[in-house]
């Protein structure tokens, strides 16, 4: 790819990227207005829609608390991850 045609490229994906944004952003609207309808019902019917919003509680290990605690235990059970960025500034 040229230079003139990597720019072009950039140019059209930021534009894509701004539409996504401003997509998700019109959508978590939309959801947001869903809730506050709901208030504190776990389910919705209307017309051929089935909305539901409920709490979930899941169970995570603090690994800050866990490396300050047990030094130890922590450097045992981590493991390196690697991965590529890709970042458009």
């Amino acid at each position: 790819m040229s230079n003139s045609e990597i720019i072009s490229t950039l140019t059209e994906l930021q534009e894509y990227t701004r539409i996504i944004e401003e997509a998700q952003a019109a959508a978590d609207a939309l959801k947001d207005k869903i809730k506050a309808h709901m208030g504190e019902d776990e389910l919705l019917i209307a017309g051929p829609y089935k909305v539901t919003w409920k709490t979930v509680t899941t169970s995570r290990i603090d690994g800050k608390a866990l490396a300050k605690d047990h030094p130890e235990i922590a450097a045992e059970y981590t493991k390196p991850s690697t991965t590529r960025r890709f970042l458009v500034a």
